[in-house]
């Protein structure tokens, strides 16, 4: 199978699994099924597919699987490289591996990077206020859009950072059309 096949296949199992969630069903299957298509897309697309990637590690932290593997190589094909992207890929592979984070090019970037950054970096730091912060600000951002990446109006990365708040104590469990309901 191509690589553009495989991307294929991980957007569209990443579309049904926020939709499943959305629904309030099981998604963990699918998030599996999304983050084993990234990896294979990746893998055949070379080490600086960052979208692939970062893609694989979101699936892995939503499906609460197979999140080690997925940063041991966002860890490796990110190391050394320079960019808001590779930096998000080892910030993002680093927390998810209780790892501390280098966020300084994800909030150089600014906008999305930036915020998604002070999450990473708050998450690390332990502090509560600013993860809220800026996790509020994220959810703002996607509330703001008309369209969605993945097709499906979700805010995928207030998620995936609320997966990681959770086992730290920190997590907000915010309200929003755009997230799954707190159970």
């Amino acid at each position: 199978m191509s690589a553009g096949a495989h991307l294929n296949e991980a957007l569209a199992a990443e579309r049904d699994a926020y939709a499943e969630q959305l629904a309030g069903r099981p998604a963990a299957a699918r998030y599996r099924a999304a983050r084993d298509a990234y990896v294979a897309s990746h893998a055949e697309t070379g080490p600086r597919s960052w979208g692939r990637l970062i893609g694989a590690l979101k699936m892995a932290i939503l499906a609460d699987d197979g999140v080690a593997e997925v940063a041991a190589r966002a860890l490796a094909d990110a190391d050394g490289v320079e960019g808001a992207a590779a930096g998000y890929a080892r910030a993002l592979a680093a927390v998810a591996t209780g790892a501390a984070p280098d966020t300084t090019e994800m909030r150089a970037a600014g906008d999305a990077f930036a915020r998604t950054g002070r999450a990473l970096q708050a998450l690390a730091d332990g502090d509560a206020a600013a993860y809220r912060a800026a996790l509020g600000e994220i959810l703002a951002d996607f509330e703001a859009r008309d369209q969605h990446l993945s097709g499906v109006a979700v805010a995928d990365t207030a998620m995936v950072l609320e997966r990681l708040a959770e086992p730290r104590g920190m997590a907000v469990h915010p309200v929003s059309e755009l997230l799954p309901r707190p159970v």
